[in-house]
């Protein structure tokens, strides 16, 4: 059984923070897979490189010892090696710019028409959430607080600090955007397994895409110090299926919104 237990825990997606944990989150959406993928490619040329400067000072350190070398070598001018220092690095430069660009901007594309928008308001210490496109019975926006739960009052399998009363509920597969802004300070909207931050500015609207690929749980915190209680402002996003969105949206947070 506990074989079992390990196993699972080893195969299902990481989409909060563990313990000991050096890695990045499983990627849930195609922006945090690139952004892995770029990271490995990166590591790939940071391990090369480590491995020729070392073997180049072990080198310098064995053949060039004193008692081997007693009168050392002076050598002030080489110009074969300045040009070979110079290229070999702009050229690795290149082939890591190039990705790292491609990255950068396809994360500052917006989705002209997306099928869902949902405003992420900042307070302190809590968000409010606005589902520009439902309408409750009063023709107003459907608008919900969430706020984390106290660590003294967390559900069997809930995450300590982590965990919300109110998650946002988001269709799979679907081009979502994001709208963030504060109703006081700043703060940042930043959920890892979907490789999204979009920082809060006050009296600015900023926006972001996102398109979840799998159903799950992610986890995510406020990403900029806002006040005395910025370590509890978790956000959570749970993506459904799309035959399921519209019942949780109707079941769950249009009653609460007509209770408050």
């Amino acid at each position: 059984m506990i074989v079992l237990e390990c196993l699972f825990l080893t195969i299902a997606p990481c989409d909060a923070a563990e313990p000991w944990q050096l890695g990045s989150q499983d990627a849930a959406t195609p922006m945090m897979q690139g952004i892995i993928d770029l990271h490995h490619d990166i590591f790939f040329f940071l391990i090369l490189i480590f491995v020729f400067v070392s073997w180049i000072l072990v080198r310098a350190l064995w053949h060039f010892h004193y008692k081997k070398n007693p009168i050392p070598q002076r050598i002030v001018h080489g110009t074969t090696i300045e040009i070979l220092w110079t290229i070999f690095p702009s050229i690795i430069l290149m082939f890591i710019a190039i990705p790292s660009f491609a990255l950068l901007y396809s994360m500052d594309e917006v989705v002209v028409d997306p099928a869902i928008t949902i405003k992420a308001i900042g307070h302190q210490w809590y968000w409010t959430y606005e589902y520009s496109d439902y309408n409750s019975s009063d023709e107003q926006s459907l608008t919900f607080d969430s706020y984390t739960i106290p660590e003294d009052d967390p559900e069997l399998g809930q995450s300590r600090l982590l965990e919300v009363d109110n998650r946002v509920v988001v269709p799979e597969k679907t081009h979502l955007r994001i709208i963030v802004t504060p109703a006081d300070v700043p703060h940042s909207w930043a959920v890892p397994s979907l490789g999204v931050k979009c920082d809060a500015v006050p009296g600015r609207l900023n926006q972001t895409s996102i398109s979840v690929q799998r159903e799950g749980v992610y986890y995510g915190q406020c990403s900029e110090i806002c006040g005395t209680n910025h370590a509890f402002m978790p956000i959570v996003v749970e993506a459904v299926p799309r035959k399921d969105y519209g019942s949780r949206v109707s079941n769950q947070l249009i009653p609460k919104t007509g209770g408050a």
